[in-house]
């Protein structure tokens, strides 16, 4: 079954997706509802998924937070950012010189 769909487009719009369907070889009407489609079929995919696999895939992504080791504690303090800038400086112009 298919069904007609009206809507309206600024001028811009309709020039650039013109545009897109000369160059892929297709009616506009075509470019459209075939771009539709295709997000259509993917959001619904993502919806699919059952709920206790997008937790999974949270947890999964989660697990990773944290886990790299520099091998020595690093600060968020502004005084210690401020410290590395000035070493990274410090060494940066000895280095040039």
């Amino acid at each position: 079954m298919s069904l007609v769909l009206s809507f309206e487009l600024s001028d811009e719009v309709y020039a650039v997706l013109q545009q897109q369907a000369e160059v892929a070889g297709v009616s506009l009407a075509e470019l459209v509802a075939t771009s539709i489609e295709q997000q259509y079929t993917s959001l619904r995919r993502e919806n699919s998924q059952p709920e206790t696999e997008k937790e999974a895939a949270r947890q999964r992504f989660r697990s990773h937070a944290g886990s790299i080791n520099l091998g020595y504690v690093t600060g968020a303090e502004n005084k210690s950012i401020d410290a590395d800038l000035v070493r990274a400086y410090s060494n940066t112009s000895e280095e040039t010189n």
